[in-house]
């Protein structure tokens, strides 16, 4: 009986998997940090411009490499600054900076500019797309459906990040006596797993805290374009 139940549950995921999946949404990442003197306007942007855009979803990644200028930033993460080191290797970018923007993993701009950032917005949503089906489900999980995976495999991302925006004062270094307002701050990001075409069913680990956003991402392996997208918001 038990049996019986596991592959009708498989032969149901794999029928699912097998549906045309919609264009996923637009991915704008921002690497940024609270203690850079021109990231001001880029936060600005992204909050106030494309947080409210109903096929993009703007992520703030704080970045840790400028800490030592005086002003440790409160949302910066280790691992943050380690996947914009992978999307400067893919993307022949010689050093990571701030403020960058990188857009579905495919293309990258210095984001002081909002026009440069909304040209890539604009240009991603007719990039070719053909994404696995994902759905989340009420027991923590994430299906995954069948598809073509890239040469190199992909990886499945899970990032949470808090939707409401956030005011902080910076009492030290370049930005001392600012208030630095930031949106969609990420908190939570960790690798779920590989992804090699075949439908595949994933735990999500607990959240941080609780008020935080859901984005499960289907990636090329080490910091290449994002393949599919799917979002629960709290």
């Amino acid at each position: 009986m038990i049996r019986g139940g596991f592959f009708a549950a498989l032969l149901g995921l794999c029928a699912w998997a097998s549906v045309a999946a919609a264009r996923p949404p637009v991915v704008v990442e921002l690497y940024t940090a609270q203690g850079c003197a021109s990231c001001g306007a880029a936060s600005a942007h992204l909050a106030s411009a494309l947080a409210d855009q109903k096929d993009v979803i703007p992520l703030t990644f704080s970045v840790d490499y400028w800490d030592y200028l005086g002003w440790k930033d409160t949302f910066a993460q280790g691992p943050f600054a380690d996947r914009q080191r992978a999307y400067a290797d893919k993307l022949g970018v010689a050093e990571v900076y701030t403020p960058q923007v990188v857009v579905d993993g495919r293309a990258q701009t210095p984001a002081v500019k909002g026009d440069d950032v909304d040209k890539l917005v604009r240009g991603a949503r007719h990039y070719p797309a053909d994404p696995p089906q994902m759905r989340f489900r009420a027991d923590d999980r994430v299906a995954i459906g069948s598809g073509r995976a890239p040469a190199g495999g992909a990886e499945v991302w899970l990032v949470r990040y808090d939707p409401r925006e956030q005011d902080v004062e910076v009492k030290d270094g370049d930005n001392r006596g600012h208030k630095v307002v930031e949106r969609n701050v990420v908190m939570q990001l960790e690798r779920l797993g590989a992804w090699k075409g075949h439908p595949l069913l994933l735990r999500l680990p607990a959240a941080p805290q609780s008020g935080l956003s859901t984005l499960v991402l289907v990636q090329g392996a080490g910091g290449g374009h994002i393949l599919g997208a799917v979002a629960q918001t709290p």
